[in-house]
């Protein structure tokens, strides 16, 4: 049975501020699952924390590309590298973020080590890039275009590695209806579900045959990264694109179990939870909840 090593990466890189003056508070993430006693209740091991630098964006302005760009390729490598040993040791990674631009250090990982699928259960695609908007900047809205290797080099193509994730390997699941990148990601044949179709046809068939298009021999395996913003705002209204009609919990929980008790996932990513939008933590403790539940077996929940 492989070891669960829990890492923490409190980045907040990659967001805009909530207010002037103010730093997102999704780097509160990972001390906030763990209050929940997420580690004991995982059976998890202690993989320590990778320190993100300060967030400063200086005097950056709208059209001057990413903005932290420096910080983030500099935190990039030193996550990359943490991941990097335990997956190569055979643990199973689970990292605790954190922004959505914690995923380029898990992507540049996997790359370093051979060609992995990525599943993404997030509400949007992440998929902003200098080629389809004037608003580049904020890198937990692009990491899936940087992670593909669009946008600017210094992010997106790190060690000379670009891109980090076929295209063919990565799956999008429970994207919001009106997904503005829609029509380019049905271009590219970047496969994606929608809430739509996973209502119509059902979380469980779904997610059976999403595992077969994931465990197929071109790859090493695959990793799950998970945004909070995956669920509907009543769930999760503690992140900072509540948009409403995302997937319900038992949905989410159907998805998720399935693709990481598979033995070829080899990580899984937390993000976007701001512990600032939940001064009673009753959102952590739900989600703390559906974490563990969908690491806890169908077999053993069954018995329980």
């Amino acid at each position: 049975m492989r070891r669960i090593v829990v890492i923490d990466a409190p980045s907040n890189l990659g967001l805009r501020p909530p207010a002037p003056g103010t730093v997102p508070g999704c780097y509160k993430l990972a001390g906030a699952l763990r209050e929940q006693r997420l580690l004991p209740r995982l059976g998890a091991f202690e993989g320590g924390v990778v320190v993100p630098p300060r967030y400063d964006r200086g005097d950056w302005q709208e059209g001057d590309g990413v903005f932290n760009a420096a910080g983030i390729a500099a935190y990039t490598r030193k996550l990359a590298d943490r991941i990097e040993h335990h997956v190569a040791a055979g643990d199973f990674a689970f990292v605790l973020g954190g922004d959505c631009s914690i995923q380029l250090g898990a992507s540049l990982a996997l790359r370093r080590l051979g060609r992995y699928g990525l599943a993404v259960l997030d509400g949007h695609s992440d998929f902003r890039h200098p080629g389809n908007s004037d608003r580049v900047g904020a890198a937990a809205g692009e990491e899936l275009a940087l992670a593909t290797g669009r946008g600017q080099a210094d992010l997106a193509d790190i060690e000379g590695l670009r891109p980090y994730i076929k295209e063919e390997d990565i799956r999008l699941i429970g994207l919001r209806d009106d997904e503005e990148d829609r029509a380019e990601l049905a271009e590219l044949k970047i496969p994606a579900l929608y809430v739509e179709e996973i209502r119509r046809y059902g979380a469980r068939d779904l997610a059976d045959a999403l595992l077969l298009t994931l465990e197929v021999p071109v790859t090493e395996g695959f990793w799950v990264h998970m945004d909070a913003d995956v669920l509907d705002p009543s769930v999760m209204p503690a992140v900072d694109s509540p948009d409403p009609g995302g997937l319900w919990e038992d949905e989410v929980l159907t998805l998720l179990r399935t693709l990481v008790n598979s033995p070829r996932c080899v990580g899984f990513n937390l993000t976007i939870y701001d512990p600032d939008l939940d001064p009673d933590s009753s959102v952590a403790a739900r989600l703390a909840d559906l974490v563990v539940a969908a690491f806890t077996t169908p077999g053993d929940a069954a018995a329980a």
